[in-house]
């Protein structure tokens, strides 16, 4: 292949359809490609000028990106010869008309809603296109033919037995016509011809604009869903199976389904109803009496349509019936799962959801019950989803009820926010599991403790919490707080390695479902892990000395030139084990040591060396405070808008760079405590 591209595009050729020019004689190859006016540009253009118009496939970054990648991916392989365009089938045609619509229609030169009026719809276009072969459509019975640079319509024949009809051409010489087609293989296999004709209706323009519901799935998870579903049913599942959505909304999950006849439609609004019914008469791919009003939740099965109640009652029938859903999240989707499970017990079950019900500690009790076999399933980013913001996973999930088994964990295809994939990921069933929150919660200090030095909240097991977890001082009131963990110099590197284990991995949508468990005991015995967690929480904590006494000070005043002594030098003395004990058990006594010197990895020394940098270049500002902390640093440099909350940057440079160098040092930490803690179990793989 030769390429040729600019900011926008790329175009491809093949070589071999070109390649004699590179063999003319005496031909100046020095002359300025960009100069269109010289003799060899002409003649090199007049050349290839046919080929380039015919056969250049050019595609657009923004617009054709997962195109472009298939593209790349099929036919740039060592040792492949030809081009290999994309596949027009029954189940993707509906896909391609999309796309069509925005690139070659608004090139035509017709009068769309004129056309219409005469019951000439632009999916007649589409299929005379479709079924073409070189720019000739090969069904003379179609209302649209395509011959050349030009589609022939309303043909008739007159009294002298001539064919007389309108015609239409393109507005800008058919080259979006011929850039868009050049990408696909037309026409489909034959045996797809007459079904493509017949489901003309499946092109008949929505008048009616869906009406956004709570959770609308967006259309390239439609597309990707019933993708899956053709895998895993078979290419002639629409035909062989039933379709119930049974929490349909208006419908925007059904549509580009094909066989009517097997669709059943339900939803508990009123109203939705009403709009669907409504895209019915404007051509929505539904049969009137198939879409009902139904409480899925409450409604006895008796209130259904005769011919959805026979399959239902059916052992048989209900092996053919496919549940697919986009029900509302939260805990009725485990309602739905719940009732479908146990009232329709052998259908396949294809479901969008989050990965709650999987994984989700308060689900652990459906798990038990939920006992079936996943075939097959994707997920992607929730904020894909029309109003909804977190980040986290939805996960579309194809379900055989008709085979009882235990499930340990699911793995589903990962797909990013533009549909392109990008891997395989695990999530767990957590079943017999205990949570990180129960291993700590043991080693906690009491309240009338007389040495606490802070405390961080129990707040889930999960990364969708991570946020929220923070060390804090021991008065410190949260907002919303299910307990509290308060830290003393006895649990101090079990706090720490909690909280290192809970903040050290970054928080995505992808993990955001991932359970932080109980660990195995081999931890106990890493003192290297045990030092590292420390190092991470000493410079990642939220301890602020306006609250209290600042415990968290990791150098000595000397080290940092302080103007004044701390009020407080107990992490320096625990790391250095000089923390002893009087009789009385009280911090701080000449008695009794009850600290060991720790040593610390190459990646803490980092850690500790950039931040006693920065420490020292606070407290040489004048108005420092000499028992700051961290938090205190950084809001002292940063500052605060109006509306309290820390700023993002800081005006001083030097900081800014101080800082940075801390927080990459912290990263190389975080990354050499992160393979530990799925050694150690926190954390499944």
């Amino acid at each position: 292949m030769l390429g040729a591209f600019d900011a926008e595009k790329i175009a491809f050729i093949s070589y071999n359809d070109i390649h004699d020019i590179f063999y003319i004689n005496d031909f100046n190859w020095n002359v300025t490609p960009s100069n269109h006016k010289t003799k060899e540009f002409q003649l090199i253009y007049e050349k290839v000028k046919n080929i380039l118009e015919k056969d250049t496939l050019i595609f657009f970054y923004e617009k054709d990106d997962k195109i472009l990648k298939k593209f790349i991916k099929t036919n740039f392989v060592l040792g492949k010869f030809g081009i290999t365009k994309i596949k027009i089938d029954k189940n993707n045609f509906m896909v391609i008309y999309n796309k069509w619509m925005n690139a070659v229609k608004p090139t035509i030169g017709v009068n769309w809603e004129i056309a219409k009026k005469s019951g000439i719809i632009d999916g007649d276009f589409y299929l005379a296109d479709l079924l073409s072969r070189e720019n000739k459509t090969l069904k003379e019975k179609l209302f649209v033919i395509c011959k050349n640079d030009k589609y022939e319509l309303d043909r008739k024949i007159d009294q002298l037995g001539m064919f007389n009809y309108r015609k239409a051409s393109f507005s800008d010489e058919q080259k979006s016509h011929k850039e868009f087609w050049n990408k696909y293989e037309r026409p489909p296999k034959e045996e797809y011809w007459d079904y493509i004709v017949e489901r003309r209706d499946l092109l008949v323009p929505q008048d009616v604009r869906e009406r956004k519901g709570s959770f609308f799935t967006p259309q390239i998870w439609v597309e990707l869903s019933q993708k899956y579903l053709t895998e895993v049913l078979g290419e002639d599942w629409q035909d062989d199976y039933y379709i119930w959505d049974c929490a349909c909304g208006t419908g925007n999950l059904l549509a580009g389904l094909t066989n009517k006849y097997n669709i059943w439609a339900s939803t508990l609004d009123r109203q939705d109803v009403d709009v669907l019914k409504d895209r019915i008469k404007n051509g929505a791919n539904l049969l009137e009496s198939h879409v009902f009003q139904f409480d899925f939740l409450n409604d006895e099965f008796t209130k259904l349509p005769n011919g959805l109640q026979q399959i239902i009652n059916d052992p048989k029938k209900r092996e053919k019936l496919v549940i697919y859903i986009n029900p509302p999240y939260a805990e009725a989707t485990a309602q739905f799962l719940t009732r479908i499970y146990f009232e329709i017990d052998n259908c396949i079950l294809a479901e969008f959801s989050t990965l709650k019900s999987i994984s989700g500690q308060h689900f652990v009790d459906f798990r038990k019950f939920f006992r079936t076999r996943l075939i097959k399933s994707f997920v992607v980013p929730a904020n894909t989803f029309d109003n909804v913001k977190g980040s986290f996973p939805i996960g579309f999930k194809i379900w055989n009820l008709n085979i009882k088994e235990n499930i340990e964990f699911i793995s589903s295809d990962i797909f990013d926010k533009n549909g392109d994939y990008i891997g395989v990921k695990k999530y767990y069933a957590y079943i017999n599991s205990q949570y990180i929150n129960d291993w700590i919660k043991p080693f906690r200090a009491l309240k009338n403790d007389p040495f606490l030095i802070g405390k961080f909240p129990f707040v889930g097991n999960d990364f969708q919490t991570q946020a929220m977890v923070k060390i804090v001082n021991p008065k410190t009131i949260y907002i919303k707080s299910a307990g509290q963990f308060l830290i003393n110099f006895q649990n101090l590197i079990k706090a720490s390695i909690y909280f290192a284990v809970r903040k050290s991995i970054k928080a995505t949508w992808l993990n955001d479902r991932d359970q932080f468990i109980h660990p195995n005991d081999n931890w106990e015995k890493d003192k290297k892990f045990q030092n590292d967690c420390l190092s991470f929480t000493l410079f990642s904590n939220n301890i602020r000395s306006e609250y209290g006494t600042n415990h968290w000070i990791p150098f000595t005043e000397q080290e940092v030139n302080a103007r004044d002594k701390f009020a407080s030098n107990f992490m320096t003395k625990f790391i250095k084990g000089k923390l002893k004990a009087n009789i009385n058990g009280d911090l701080l006594g000449n008695k009794v040591s009850i600290s060991e010197l720790l040593e610390f990895s190459s990646a803490s020394k980092a850690v500790f060396k950039a931040g006693l940098t920065l420490w020292k270049y606070y407290h040489a500002q004048k108005n420092c405070n000499v028992n700051a902390s961290l938090y205190d640093i950084r809001a002292y440099f940063q500052g605060r808008n109006k509306n309290g909350r820390m700023n993002n940057k800081s005006k001083d440079k030097k900081y800014m760079n101080l800082i940075k160098v801390l927080r990459e040092n912290l990263k190389v930490l975080a990354k050499k405590i992160e393979p530990k803690i799925y050694e150690y179990g926190f954390l499944k793989k």
